[in-house]
């Protein structure tokens, strides 16, 4: 699939209609913060791994509207920020309930912790006594959002901080907000930097570096632009820590910086265990016929550089490639890559699934994030009907409707363009067969193409790959060279799927000959 700036391919050996949706931009984070604190929104969750670009967003946005701003963990308690963690108020200080706001107000001022606002529970119902404007961050709430206390007391906060400019943020990793809680909370999501960011964390971080190592600069424009580009789909943090690995390990800011910070975006990808890199193909030069389909490409490739925006043109947002096994579905995915010299990333469509309700379409939202953030690349989306297996008319029964929310989500994501990948033709076999005997070190010309390619009708690519290789063998076990003969004898002792399944892959035509474009002319 492609998508805008990106040019990623889906791949799926079957395929229902689609329809393009736009989908909705990601507004500046800061701006959206501070309409929801200027509004007194009551409770705002930001679920990130990256906790202190989301406490520097906070206190960016409460700065901007003269708010206070607090934190909270379980280890410190509640402490107002711009000071270090503070000291704790001795227990041996008793404090009222009756007296508790003047007390509070006094150790806030003063940078102290409250005196007993270490536990949850304790935390909340002290927060009910405060007044003043702000923004209160929370650290880690989730981990007590089971209690029913805490989130009774969640509750009742909530409701009296609809008002007065107060505001919860609740940062984590991962967040469940319960049923109680969910006309209360605002999701808030820090999007993956821009180019424009990313250059600035460049700055900083060389100039971070430098304070300690004396570091060479080799870089032009050029050489700084791929670095650009190499930090492409990380988060602010995981940028920046990469960038220190590389710059130290180097001591330096030059060519070799791009190449190291892209290993390292393998192994971070990898850890997700959804996106994984993976080597491209050989350009279209390699794959037999599919001529439609090279055109096609041919005719986009580079409409995702600035060029082609200024030309006016919008990169393609994807294909589904569908067709009969074997006839070179995911080769294509691997070979568009390398025909647009483009990073090819493979997803793991059974990784999205998670047994908590919601989980599922918050890792398919994020592998979209992240895949755009990765732009320009190729998106590899393999077999992907057995993600929508349970997604027809009685999926809720299937899997509480899981399925067909993530169907809308990819079509939303897609653009309506599916190309068929049918049995190759004559002169697509004899191609095929070409490209087989050369990557085993045979001359085509010694072979007759023509005969071969009439005796392998019906055959699919892979089954015309297995032939071949099922002739070496026995070509090598009765001690001959390859031949013509030996080739046949192999095709003939070889039953074809389009035998084996004919009614399915004539099914597979019949739905395809109207809502899908032909990859090669006519078989």
């Amino acid at each position: 699939m492609f998508r805008r700036v990106p040019n990623t391919l889906f791949y799926e050996t079957k395929s229902l209609p689609v329809k393009h949706m736009a989908s909705p931009l990601i507004p500046d984070p800061l701006a959206r913060l501070k309409v929801l604190l200027d509004s007194s929104t009551p409770i705002v969750a930001i679920e990130s791994v990256e906790e202190v670009r989301a406490v520097r967003l906070v206190r960016a946005a409460c700065a901007a509207l003269n708010l206070a701003t607090f934190e909270w963990t379980i280890a410190s308690g509640l402490v107002r920020c711009g000071s270090d963690v503070g000291e704790v108020v001795p227990e041996g200080r008793a404090i009222s309930t009756s007296a508790y706001g003047a007390a509070a107000q006094e150790a806030l001022v003063n940078s102290k912790a409250i005196y007993n606002s270490q536990e949850p529970a304790q935390m909340l119902g002290n927060l009910e006594g405060i007044s003043v404007g702000a923004a209160f961050i929370l650290k880690d709430l989730h981990r007590h959002m089971g209690e029913p206390v805490v989130v009774r007391r969640l509750r009742d906060v909530g409701q009296k901080f609809s008002e007065n400019r107060r505001t919860i943020v609740l940062t984590s990793p991962k967040i469940e907000i319960p049923a109680e809680l969910q006309g209360l909370v605002e999701f808030l999501q820090l999007p993956l930097p821009d180019r424009r960011r990313l250059r600035q964390i460049i700055d900083e971080t060389v100039a971070r570096i430098s304070k300690k190592h004396a570091l060479q600069r080799k870089l032009d424009a050029r050489g700084y632009d791929a670095v650009v580009e190499s930090l492409r789909g990380l988060t602010e943090e995981e940028a920046e820590r990469a960038l220190s690995q590389a710059l130290v390990a180097r001591y330096g800011l030059c060519p070799e910086i791009a190449e190291d910070v892209h290993e390292t975006k393998k192994c971070l990808l990898r850890r997700s265990e959804m996106l994984e890199f993976v080597e491209a193909g050989d350009a279209l030069a390699g794959v037999g016929g599919m001529d439609n389909l090279r055109r096609w490409l041919a005719q986009r490739r580079g409409s995702w550089e600035d060029a082609a925006r200024e030309f006016g043109l919008e990169a393609p947002h994807g294909v589904i490639i569908l067709g009969v096994q074997g006839c070179g579905k995911s080769l294509c995915a691997r070979a568009v890559a390398g025909e647009w010299s483009l990073p090819l990333v493979k997803f793991d469509t059974a990784a999205i699934y998670d047994k908590y309700i919601g989980e599922t379409e918050k890792r398919i939202r994020k592998v979209f994030e992240v895949a755009e953030g990765l732009a320009p690349c190729v998106l590899w989306i393999d077999e992907l009907e057995k993600v929508f297996a349970g997604s027809g008319p009685d999926s809720a029964s299937v899997d509480a409707g899981v399925s067909s929310r993530l169907l809308a989500s990819f079509l939303s994501w897609m653009q309506d363009r599916k190309t068929l990948v049918d049995l190759p033709n004559q002169a697509e076999r004899e191609q095929i067969f070409s490209i087989q005997l050369k990557k085993r070190k045979r001359n085509p010309a010694e072979f007759d193409l023509q005969t071969v390619a009439t005796a392998a009708k019906g055959f699919s690519g892979a089954e015309i790959d297995a032939a071949v290789q099922s002739s070496m063998y026995a070509a090598y076990s009765s001690k001959k060279d390859l031949s013509t003969q030996v080739v046949l004898d192999a095709l003939r002792a070889t039953v074809p799927l389009s035998t084996t399944r004919a009614e399915e892959i004539e099914a597979l035509r019949q739905w395809a000959r109207t809502r899908a474009v032909p990859a090669s002319t006519a078989v």
